[in-house]
């Protein structure tokens, strides 16, 4: 009876660890897509600013960038500066993001529908950018702009790079979104500081650090943000990291550098796992 008791209990515990991880799964999972899918973009523009400055000669006449995705092709399209800006080249990645397969473009076209719609709301953020008291400026950093239309809804990342080799940046990161009108709905700032990361660094003992991690005030939120799993992806390879965790009050994220997959624990189960190591 002991054992069945015993039996049953490991059951409901089980049961009840899987439901609260499906549910950790749901509210994460279109973090993790738009994580990727800002990575993407992030990649085209990286890549498509090299290849389009290689090509292009009349540098005067570019007024901007944005990518976005199209399918399987992610898309990074150069405008002029004309009052009614036209596509002055058009670079286009698979997946690999590899040069080989790139495909560059510089005959001058008109906006597609999603393009103009997309370079709308680009140019709102600029303005909101250049206006709103929101945004901090830091030493040797720029923003990245990503303006996105998905599912119905408008929105605009802007991310800060950095200027300088050997460092990634978390925080001084912002969402805003828009209606379908292109009005702003809301402007949040998502990190409330900026964390500049250093990479390929090595400890006193000679070996590389593969990872680390930072953590979130409740106003950031619970889990690990997009933009943090953007960034994780534009620089892992590069710096040769294994995993990386942020840490909030009720949970801690951790990324998968390597399989770039996403774990979500409870910091409670956190907290016993610690407390158990610390008894025995």
């Amino acid at each position: 009876m002991k054992n069945q008791m015993y039996l049953l209990v490991v059951m409901l515990f089980f049961k009840v660890f899987v439901f609260g991880q499906n549910h950790i799964e749901k509210l994460t999972k279109s973090i993790v897509e738009e994580g990727k899918m800002l990575y993407k973009s992030e990649m085209a523009s990286w890549y498509g600013t090299d290849l389009f400055l290689e090509n292009y000669t009349n540098k005067s006449n570019v007024g901007g960038y944005f990518s976005y995705g199209d399918g399987e092709i992610t898309k990074c399209v150069f405008y002029s500066k004309e009052k009614t800006p036209k596509v002055i080249g058009t670079l286009s990645f698979d997946d690999s993001f590899s040069l080989q397969t790139a495909t560059t473009n510089l005959e001058e076209r008109n906006f597609s529908k999603s393009e103009q719609e997309l370079y709308k709301i680009r140019s709102k953020a600029l303005q909101i950018i250049n206006s709103d008291t929101i945004f901090k400026f830091y030493k040797n950093t720029n923003y990245n702009i990503i303006p996105i239309i998905s599912n119905n809804e408008r929105k605009v990342y802007i991310l800060t790079g950095p200027q300088n080799s050997g460092v990634m940046i978390f925080g001084n990161d912002y969402l805003l979104t828009f209606d379908k009108k292109n009005k702003l709905l809301n402007r949040k700032q998502l990190h409330k500081n900026i964390i500049v990361t250093p990479y390929g660094e090595k400890t006193e003992d000679g070996n590389a650090i593969v990872g680390g991690m930072h953590t979130h005030l409740p106003e950031t939120g619970d889990f690990i943000t997009a933009t943090d799993i953007c960034t994780l992806m534009l620089y892992e390879k590069i710096a040769g990291w294994e995993s990386y965790a942020v840490v909030s009050e009720k949970y801690l994220s951790t990324w998968d550098c390597l399989k770039d997959e996403l774990t979500v624990v409870p910091m409670k189960a956190v907290k016993k796992i610690i407390d158990s190591k610390e008894e025995e």
